[in-house]
């Protein structure tokens, strides 16, 4: 009778309480996320997993999880799904819950948190993200390859300087991006045509600028990348020179010995002689559209003294004009270079073109990819380049 009564009393206890025992699960108790610490490369992404513990002590289960908030301590290092792009801390691409893409080098927390049978419980682990290759599939934003424009540059006075911009080509948007001041550039006549890199890192300067303290046929002009996702390097190479030509006549200062002072084909301008120092004041000024869309994209700019459109480029242009233009500028005397909307995405202007809001509001601004776009460029150098990317 009393075994009876005893079963009886647990088994009332059992109905009333479903959730603390008597063989049936309790609920979630916790969770445990894996892998416990992870290193992945920039670019990458890793799929934590997280794993639930239900039931008591004696009868413990483990399953998924239903119901999961995924959070990252710190999103400028690596973003954690589930996110859409132009979600808030979703950089690119679509997440999935719990799938981690690593932003920038450091490192971060990544938390797991769910509704558990005591209340909230969470489970937590450590992302490092370098610049080396890591682990994970990767999602990349490698470096496919780089072009300098222009090509080739030469100028006719020593001291001149022209001005090389460096194009990177990605395997993700935008694919098309000017690196000119992330490159590191290289000359191979260094002491007679130097080149500038942007060490300090200053997104404002100006790098791929090169001077000629000497006359010759020439450098290598060298821009390196390195690839975000496998670190390896991308380069490409132009050439620039200043052609020594004497002038006729031709003093002894003027590097001939002994002088020239009859010319037979009358006098000659010479270019790169020792006397040819002086300050150039005209910028020969190209415009290049370095994207994707090479069928409808247009530029147009006016001359420093007012006049419309001397520099007309694009496919999308019905005029005279053609897919690289050149036009003669006085240094330091700025002008504006538009983009008229309905050329395709706009990508963005060369970092030595600043965009501005209009030809007569030159408020520094930021691009739309329907334009139109503007930018303001002041010719410093004797070569002035510009890129338009048109994508």
């Amino acid at each position: 009778m009393f075994n009876r009564f005893r079963f009886g009393a647990l088994l009332i206890a059992c109905l009333a309480v479903p959730f603390t025992g008597c063989n049936v699960n309790s609920g979630l108790d916790s969770i445990q996320v894996t892998p416990a610490t992870n290193s992945i490369a920039i670019g990458s992404t890793v799929q934590l997993t997280a794993t639930g513990t239900y039931g008591n002590a004696s009868h413990q289960t483990t399953g998924s999880v239903a119901g999961i908030t995924w959070s990252s301590a710190n999103t400028g290092v690596a973003a954690v799904g589930p996110c859409t792009p132009g979600v808030a801390n979703c950089p690119t691409g679509n997440l999935a819950a719990g799938e981690v893409l690593a932003v920038a080098n450091g490192t971060t927390t990544i938390t797991a948190t769910a509704q558990g049978f005591k209340g909230s419980t969470t489970s937590t682990v450590s992302v490092t993200v370098t610049g080396g290759t890591g682990t994970g599939p990767v999602s990349s934003t490698g470096l496919v390859s780089v072009t300098i424009i222009p090509s080739s540059i030469s100028v006719g006075n020593l001291q001149d300087t022209g001005n090389f911009i460096a194009i990177g080509t990605y395997t993700t948007a935008p694919v098309v991006r000017d690196v000119t001041n992330s490159a590191v550039w290289l000359s191979s006549f260094p002491n007679s045509f130097p080149v500038n890199s942007n060490t300090g890192g200053n997104a404002g300067a100006t790098a791929g600028i090169v001077t000629a303290y000497a006359s010759g046929p020439g450098a290598t002009i060298i821009a390196e990348i390195v690839d975000p996702v496998t670190q390896s390097i991308q380069y490409a190479t132009a050439t620039f020179a200043c052609p020594y030509v004497a002038p006729c006549p031709c003093t002894l200062a003027e590097g001939c010995n002994p002088a020239v002072t009859l010319c037979p084909n009358g006098p000659v301008a010479g270019s790169c002689y020792p006397d040819s120092q002086a300050s150039a004041l005209l910028s020969t000024v190209t415009v290049y559209n370095e994207g994707l869309n090479n069928t409808n994209w247009e530029v147009t700019a006016p001359s420093a003294t007012g006049t419309q459109n001397v520099i007309h480029c694009g496919p999308g242009w019905t005029g005279a004009g053609g897919s690289v233009c050149v036009s003669t500028y006085p240094i330091g005397t700025p002008f504006v270079l538009t983009a008229p909307a309905g050329a395709g995405a706009f990508g963005g202007w060369s970092s030595n073109c600043t965009p501005v809001v209009s030809p007569t509001n030159l408020t520094p601004t930021t691009i739309t990819a329907n334009g139109p776009n503007y930018c303001e460029l002041n010719p410093t150098t004797s070569s002035e380049t510009v890129g338009a990317i048109f994508n």
